[in-house]
């Protein structure tokens, strides 16, 4: 029998809202399926609530709740800080927890963050009464099962996504009906010569029949574009955007030599553009599965020749990685670096690898002597192996400290390496006598 939808369950967003009240803790999906129009129905109740604790990683579009002049009503707990968030937090109106992806379901689950209410965001229910929580299942199962009451966004622009993301009508306690376009990034237009480079070094380190995890950016998107001669690759990763789908249409990715869902790729969520929305809805290849499965190492090891390729903010001349802060700044979050690298690792053949421009915009080296003051380790100098830059590759797996520096200094920018030499000579000598 066809599931009939309970009408008396839809409501308006205004009314919704109303099951909020102050000092209560609101998870907020994120991403691409950051419910919009919740939020901002909710900050129209700003003048009567205070302190609502907002949950979140990284959130994405406009809303007026990120008002500075509701400092009072809405503080940002932020699990991972995204530009929407980033002034908040900086600012004193939010902070940041520091935690593996991996490790947040468990937040949920055991009650370290007991949630009161979640607001998420998915697809139109089917004939057997279920929704799809789209494009970001990460950590929203796990945050919608721990909350007392469930708000959803229903939007028919939400792709339709295979996997752990399907839940039925009768787990959701009111349902709001939208149409809102969903947030897209794009990072193909911000490639340059800098980063095809890095693309080609990364490339070269890749064997055919690889598990890749890459994320967004301009980095990835330059690595995949060089990966067109390579065969029988794979995607396990905690999340993807456009890059891959030349890779998988031309069958460079097919899925097939990987041990842990063969044939598909596996991932937490995507963000891209509206052709890779409309790719993945539907569409069995893909399955959108919880971030403490996809993330977690002993199961990213099953897979051969697993590359997890990351980014950072700057790395020390012993290896230690920032790429959570700028000195005192949080810039985002610790999310599933450490994760990936250590599942790359433990992967037969694998190559856990941070890949990074030499110079800053401004010109200073992102190879540095010491990290900023303030500066978060995210991956430590005892996790790091291949270090990427436009200038080559090195592997610092088994280096002393010294060796460690003289390698980094070779594949920084050239007008830093003579600085870096005194610096990394100053500090091993003094450590030697």
């Amino acid at each position: 029998m066809a599931f009939i939808q309970n009408r008396f369950r839809k409501v308006s967003a205004d009314h919704a809202v109303s099951v909020v009240s102050s000092h209560q803790k609101v998870f907020v999906q994120g991403g691409a399926s950051t419910p919009l129009t919740l939020l901002n129905a909710l900050s129209r109740r700003s003048d009567e609530l205070r302190s609502v604790d907002i949950i979140h990683l990284s959130t994405l579009g406009e809303s007026s709740i990120y008002d500075p002049a509701y400092s009072n009503s809405f503080y940002f707990n932020a699990l991972f800080v995204s530009n929407s968030t980033r002034k908040a937090v900086n600012e004193g109106r939010g902070d940041y927890i520091p935690i593996f992806l991996s490790e947040i379901p468990k937040l949920f689950r055991e009650k370290y963050l007991p949630l009161d209410v979640a607001f998420i965001h998915v697809s139109p229910p089917d004939k057997h009464g279920f929704c799809s929580l789209g494009l970001n299942v990460d950590v929203t199962l796990s945050a919608l099962k721990a909350a007392k009451v469930v708000v959803a966004q229903v939007n028919p622009l939400m792709p339709r996504t295979h996997g752990d993301g399907l839940i039925r009508v009768d787990e959701i306690d009111m349902m709001v009906d939208v149409c809102d376009t969903l947030p897209e990034l794009n990072y193909t237009h911000k490639q340059d010569d800098i980063c095809m480079a890095i693309g080609q070094h990364c490339a070269a380190l890749i064997p055919d029949g690889a598990t890749l995890q890459m994320g967004i950016g301009a980095i990835p998107d330059a690595v995949l574009q060089c990966l067109g001669n390579h065969r029988h690759l794979g995607v396990h990763t905690e999340m993807f955007s456009d890059g891959i789908l030349q890779l998988i249409q031309s069958g460079v990715i097919d899925n097939s030599q990987k041990k842990k869902h063969r044939r598909k790729v596996a991932t937490a969520f995507a963000l891209g553009s509206r052709d890779l929305y409309d790719f993945v809805d539907d569409n069995p290849m893909f399955s959108f599965l919880e971030a403490d499965y996809v993330n977690d190492a002993y199961v990213i090891c099953k897979n051969p020749s697993v590359i997890a390729l990351n980014s950072a903010i700057e790395i020390d001349l012993t290896g230690q990685v920032c790429a959570d802060s700028i000195g005192t700044f949080q810039y985002s979050g610790v999310g599933g670096q450490m994760d990936f690298m250590k599942g790359a690792s433990l992967s037969p053949g694998g190559k856990p690898i941070i890949a990074l421009s030499s110079l800053t915009k401004s010109g200073s080296s992102k190879i540095v002597p010491f990290l900023k003051e303030g500066a978060g380790v995210v991956t430590t100098r005892a996790h790091i192996h291949y270090v990427v830059t436009e200038f080559g590759s090195v592997n610092l797996y088994g280096l002393n400290l010294h060796q460690r520096a003289e390698a980094l200094i070779q594949i920084s920018h050239p007008t830093h390496r003579a600085s870096l030499t005194i610096e990394a000579e100053k500090r091993f000598r003094e450590q030697s006598r």
